[in-house]
This record gives C-alpha cells, sequence and structure tokens, in this order.
C-alpha cells in the first residue's frame, strides 16, 4: 500500500531509525497524560493510537483517532485493531468536528501543525474538541516560521519557537517540553531542540 504525505510505518523501518524512534518517544511522552476519552488528530497508521489503549487500558474509556487519508485510517484499521480504538477519516480543521465528535479529556497532536495552512482552524478545533479541565499535548518542527519555505516538500511551514509558543495563551496553564532524538525535557542552555512540545490545560 502506497501513502501520501509523510507516513510512519513502524513494520516497514528498522528498529534504529531515527524518525520512528522520536515519534514513539513523543507517544509514550503523552501516555503519562493519558485517559477518559482520548483523540489522536492526525492518527497516521493508527500505531501511536494502538500503545495508548494498549499501555493505559484501566484508564482510558475510548479513544477516536482522525486522519484525513482513507488509505491510512484503513491500513490503521488493519494493522493497528484494539477495542478501544475507533479510527475515522477526517480533516483536522472540519469546524462540524467538535460537535460530531463531542469533548475529549485529552488531545494529542503530534507532527500536524507544520501540515497544516488553516492554522487558525487547526487550533480552534483543538481548543473546542478538549473539555475544561482537559489535557492537550502538542508537537512540531521548529524552523524559519509562518509562510516562510522550508525545505521539507509536505510541510506549508514550519514555526518558529516563540510563533509556537504564542498559540496557546487561551488556555489556563502550558508547559513546554522539547525533543532532540528521543530525548524529552524541559529545555536547558546550550542545546538546540529541533521539536516542540506543548502540554496545555483547558
Amino acid at each position: 500500500m502506497e501513502f501520501t504525505g509523510e507516513r510512519i510505518i513502524p513494520e516497514h523501518m528498522k528498529i534504529t531509525n531515527g524518525m520512528l524512534l522520536e515519534h514513539l518517544a513523543r507517544y509514550h511522552f503523552a501516555i503519562h497524560y493519558a485517559k477518559g476519552r482520548v483523540l489522536d488528530f492526525a492518527c497516521g497508521t493508527g500505531y501511536g493510537s494502538n500503545i495508548a489503549a494498549k499501555a493505559k487500558k484501566k484508564v482510558i474509556d475510548e479513544i477516536i483517532a482522525v486522519d484525513i487519508d482513507p488509505e491510512t485510517i484503513q491500513y490503521a484499521k488493519q494493522h493497528y485493531y484494539h477495542p478501544s480504538v475507533r479510527y475515522i477519516t477526517g480533516d483536522v480543521t472540519d469546524p462540524t468536528l467538535p460537535s460530531s465528535l463531542g469533548q475529549f479529556d485529552v488531545i494529542m497532536s503530534f507532527e500536524t501543525l507544520e501540515h497544516v495552512s488553516q492554522e487558525n482552524e487547526f487550533m480552534d478545533n483543538l481548543y473546542d474538541l478538549l473539555k475544561p479541565g482537559g489535557t492537550l499535548i502538542v508537537s512540531t518542527p521548529f524552523g524559519s516560521g509562518r509562510g516562510k519555505p522550508t525545505n521539507e516538500p509536505f510541510h506549508v511551514h514550519q514555526l518558529t519557537e516563540d510563533e509556537f509558543k504564542g498559540l496557546f495563551k487561551g488556555y489556563k496553564n502550558t508547559d513546554f517540553y522539547y525533543q532532540k532524538g528521543v530525548l524529552i525535557e524541559p529545555k536547558r542552555k546550550g542545546i538546540h531542540y529541533p521539536i516542540g512540545i506543548a502540554v496545555c490545560e483547558k
């Protein structure tokens, strides 16, 4: 099966693949927060939803996993089935999603922002889909900034660190973490982090 865009398919990759390890690290980081009703927004091939469902099966009620590509969702259903996970084809900028999906205790959306031209619609959906008191975990690679070209063919742009931080002012509390390889930690001086992660409480 061929996929459009950037897709992580663990069973087609070596365990030493750096991109695979980075993606797995983000899901394992987010597992700490996962509980109740969980949304995996832009879930890709579904491996992350499956990981979370297995790891937190005692505290997760259900995971709704949404991706824009029907073939990818079909792959997820075939390869990463779990009784607590429901895979759905959908656009993360679709304004009808909050009314059709309801609200969630936890939302995870990793490496999505850089693919989205309708940033405001995406951010509005994240906020509206999250329950009051719920937790949002979002990651994105840093780059030259909004509207500026990037070397990545499937990226609309890559935000600067300040632009990324500015997206979450409407939340009650936000903690920022930084990723370099599999390491995810609060920012330390003298280290270049290519990826930022926001953990927000509504």
